[in-house]
């Protein structure tokens, strides 16, 4: 795998909203397009497309992409005070791996991965009330 590609019409939320989960905005050719390439490890993962009106039909579908984390304690922080849902799952055995998922501002899905082995405060297994959710 190489990148992904988001199409927005919320450019500079979808710019903040990567940047807090830990990516960074780096070098993007010029397209003649709005636009910006979100970096990890020197890696251009996430390329974003910015239009003025999303396509109708939406060409394909994007059911989530998925990224391996380092803290969890803080990462599961970091979306509770931004008001985001999430969702926490981990996998069954022998992996054990903690997964949460939450939705960018374009309503696709990420997924971020945290070793078995970290341990998870019971306030921060439960994702915060949908109904109180805060634009991030």
């Amino acid at each position: 795998m190489d990148h992904f590609t988001v199409v927005t019409d919320r450019l500079e939320e979808t710019r903040v909203f990567y940047e807090r989960l830990g990516l960074a905005v780096g070098p993007r050719p010029d397209f003649g397009i709005g636009g910006l390439w979100l970096y990890v490890g020197g890696h251009p993962v996430l390329h974003v497309i910015e239009v003025q009106q999303m396509p109708t039909p939406r060409r394909g579908a994007l059911d989530h992409m998925a990224f391996m984390g380092g803290d969890a304690a803080s990462t599961l922080g970091l979306l509770q005070q931004a008001g985001i849902a999430y969702r926490l799952v981990r996998l069954p055995r022998p992996y054990s791996t903690w997964q949460v998922f939450f939705q960018d501002p374009n309503g696709a899905e990420v997924e971020i991965d945290f070793d078995a082995a970290q341990a998870i405060p019971a306030a921060l297994r439960v994702s915060p009330d949908p109904g109180q959710i805060r634009p991030s």
